[in-house]
């Protein structure tokens, strides 16, 4: 017999686990086919960015990322330099993951977990919900949309066998070269080759003990020729990842030069061991379409950027959240065809604004390779010497802090338009990079207030529909009915705070599963089955009163 499922998921990395994780989550079952075993030797991301942190909140998981392996009490300093044992041209300074403090608009903050350590973090919690199944060493062969249903077949790596899986809906989360996204014959825009890189993942104890210049999470090296590699704290301990930034000339690095390399940027000899390597290619490209019929794209499937900036895995992880509960509601019966839609909607526009931001944030990691500092800030001892290169230091720093402060990319995306969010007729605030003021604007992300010394608003979000009432006298009789009529679940919590209700801006603000608001009034809305109908997808865009 054929085996069904309600969600097959292709790709086992951080953004397929989290869509198989959310999903159970919601009581959702799902099957996850990963080709490859798991395990993670080359950790592609090792920043978790604070909306995914509040995800992991919602999740009850925090504890575990923090506890996954990382040194959370080795400091997150940046620093630019010559080389280790030469000069330092700036840095910026962040503290140990441990004692990073909480920023006022969220009740998380980032977390440093690279992939190695948050995989498993995500499988635990994906293998929790009792409704998500894992299968390795199992890869994509090919499927068919029959328009109802999807049917794919699926081969077992280790002995070659071939069998089919039925599924309601079909996600390609498998990566820049994505099985699901060559069948769909879904092309990419953008730019596909900004660098050809290795990385190298190498073993030292003590590292900072063999160089002079102060402790970091990441180093920049910047020569003559300008910026040519990074040295990135991979555990906080003892593993570090080096890599070799290239331009757009493919060329294969050998374990030799590899070697060479790192000793350049230490500045001595010294022992350590390559554990892997690994060249890629940085690109900035973006998906042409997110759906076709009843498979989706997520991830690096649906967007690829260069890692300046941590964006990628936490864009993928907004897109496992955002469509993991419209393929629950649609599952359940109570969402509709434009509430599938209004995932591609709502995410591609995300993606392409923060491949942008990546893509400008590596110019400005580069810039050094088309302004090429002047000689004399590679030159000892002398005073013209050390106020070139305070000159050329306090410009970089300068430069580089875009990509350091940067909550507006992961809290400040906005829906704009989206056929399920019923707009207020306010304007939409500037899109700030470095800064965030949080609102409650149909489309943008329920701003976070503690109501009391552990709990935020963010608690009450995420598996229902949530209306927050901040006038307990105004009637809700009626959207509660009609979300009951309509099979949608929805709760009415009221919150007595000053602060909240004026940071959510009126009396009355719907906010969906994913945390997002869709409606917002000082009064009921004039025709709630109108607005459920509209938030839910089951109706096409029209004014709510």
């Amino acid at each position: 017999m054929v085996e069904r499922v309600p969600v097959l998921i292709v790709g086992g990395g951080p953004v397929g686990l989290a869509l198989a994780g959310d999903l159970g989550w919601r009581g959702v079952q799902s099957l996850l086919v990963e080709a490859r075993s798991g395990r993670v030797s080359q950790p592609k991301m090792d920043m978790v960015g604070i909306r995914t942190m509040e995800f992991c909140r919602r999740w009850g998981i925090t504890a575990d990322v923090e506890a996954a392996g990382y040194n959370r009490g080795y400091i997150q300093d940046c620093a630019w330099v010559t080389t280790l044992t030469g000069y330092e041209f700036g840095r910026e300074k962040f503290a140990p993951p441990q004692d990073e403090k909480t920023p006022p608009q969220s009740p998380q903050h980032r977390e440093r977990c690279p992939q190695n350590f948050f995989d498993p973090v995500l499988t635990k919690f994906a293998a929790s919900t009792g409704k998500s199944e894992v299968r390795y060493f199992t890869e994509l062969a090919s499927f068919v949309d029959h328009g109802d249903y999807v049917t794919a077949t699926l081969r077992n790596k280790e002995d070659g066998t071939e069998y089919q899986v039925e599924a309601d809906f079909l996600v390609g989360s498998d990566g820049g070269q994505s099985k699901v996204r060559e069948i769909l014959d879904v092309d990419m825009s953008g730019e596909g080759a900004l660098t050809y890189t290795s990385n190298a993942i190498f073993r030292c104890d003590g590292l900072e003990e063999l160089h002079t210049t102060a402790p970091a999470y990441r180093y920049i090296f910047i020569g003559p020729e300008g910026t040519w590699a990074t040295l990135v704290a991979i555990n906080g301990r003892d593993q570090w990842r080096f890599s070799l930034i290239g331009d757009d000339t493919q060329h294969e690095v050998t374990t030799e030069e590899m070697r060479a390399a790192i000793l350049r940027a230490v500045g001595r000899d010294f022992d350590f061991e390559i554990l892997t390597m690994l060249p890629w290619v940085r690109r900035q490209l973006v998906a042409d379409k997110y759906r076709q019929g009843r498979v989706f794209l997520a991830g690096d499937a649906a967007h690829l950027t260069s890692p300046t900036g941590g964006f990628g895995m936490n864009t993928g992880v907004l897109d496992a959240v955002n469509l993991s509960w419209k393929l629950a509601a649609s599952l359940e019966g109570w969402g509709g065809e434009t509430l599938l839609d209004s995932y591609e909607f709502e995410q591609r526009p995300v993606a392409i604004r923060n491949v942008t931001e990546a893509g400008d944030n590596l110019k400005r990691m580069l810039g050094p390779r088309v302004a090429q500092p002047r000689a004399e800030v590679f030159h000892d001892g002398s005073p013209e010497s050390d106020a070139a290169r305070r000159e050329y230091g306090d410009a970089y720093t300068e430069a580089m802090k875009r990509e350091w402060f940067s909550i507006g990319i992961h809290l400040g995306y906005v829906y704009e338009g989206s056929p399920v969010v019923s707009p207020d007729g306010t304007a939409l605030p500037p899109l700030t990079v470095s800064s965030y003021a949080p609102n409650a604007r149909p489309g943008s992300r329920a701003p976070h207030v503690w109501l009391d010394a552990d709990r935020s608003t963010l608690d009450e979000f995420g598996r229902d529909f949530v209306l927050v009432r901040f006038d307990p006298r105004l009637d809700a009789e009626a959207l509660v009915a009609a979300a009951q009529e309509c099979r949608v679940p929805l709760r009415v919590v009221d919150v007595d705070n000053a602060e909240a209700h004026e940071l959510y801006g009126a009396k009355l603000v719907l906010v969906r599963p994913d945390g997002q608001v869709v409606w917002r009034g000082d009064e009921p809305a004039g025709n709630a089955s109108t607005l459920i109908r509209r938030v839910t997808g089951t109706l096409a865009a029209a004014p709510v009163g």
